[in-house]
């Protein structure tokens, strides 16, 4: 069975962590699915602010 890259899982938490203020350990604990919603719903948020569109 192939793994989620670590990478991709050390990119995921130091982005939430970063937005968020999270602490890394939390953010590990995390389901899969659900980090990558947060990372999905932070992203939408930068770039509807990046486009000058209101929340």
């Amino acid at each position: 069975m192939v793994g989620y890259p670590l990478d991709s899982i050390y990119e995921e938490v130091a982005f939430l962590a970063y937005h968020f203020h999270w602490p890394p350990d939390s953010v590990m604990r995390m389901e899969h699915a659900d980090r990558r919603r947060w990372v999905a719903e932070i992203s939408a948020i930068n770039e509807r602010c990046n486009e000058g569109i209101p929340r």
